[in-house]
């Protein structure tokens, strides 16, 4: 594949509004491991290779351990999850399939014990986000370097 179009320089000021949240979520109270976790299974489901590069690399460099990075596609199964991880990987996963899903009450009923409400709002401004950025990527075909 060939990458379609640099969308990183061709609008800058697009991309600068997309900094601007990225740079409200950092400064965010969620865990970074969490955050690295929601954006690599976003990534997966949305098949972005530029985004999982990018976050897999930045999970090992938060310290975030190899078997966990392995089985995240796999988060309901592997044994290396806390509940709450669990519940933002649903949710994640709810949120990014949306047409499909319709975020069902199970899902919030999984999620809600584990954050508080500005937690909440947080994790789903960071999905919302990481699926911004996959559909950038995906639909322009930037590619690892």
């Amino acid at each position: 594949m060939q990458t379609r179009l640099d969308f990183l320089t061709t609008d800058k000021d697009a991309i600068r509004v997309m900094m601007g949240v990225e740079n409200q979520i950092a400064k965010g109270t969620l865990d970074i491991l969490l955050k690295e976790l929601v954006r690599l299974r976003a990534s997966q489901i949305n098949g972005c290779a530029f985004c999982l590069d990018m976050h897999v690399t930045d999970a090992r460099k938060a310290g975030e351990i190899e078997r966990r990075l392995a089985t995240v596609a796999a988060w309901r199964e592997a044994p290396f999850f806390s509940d709450k991880e669990r519940a933002a990987l649903e949710w994640t996963e709810s949120l990014t399939l949306v047409a499909q899903s319709h975020v069902p009450d199970a899902v919030w009923e999984a999620v809600r014990p584990h954050f508080t409400d500005a937690e909440l709002v947080e994790l789903t401004l960071l999905i919302t986000s990481i699926n911004s950025w996959n559909r950038f990527s995906v639909a322009f075909r930037k590619m690892p370097s």
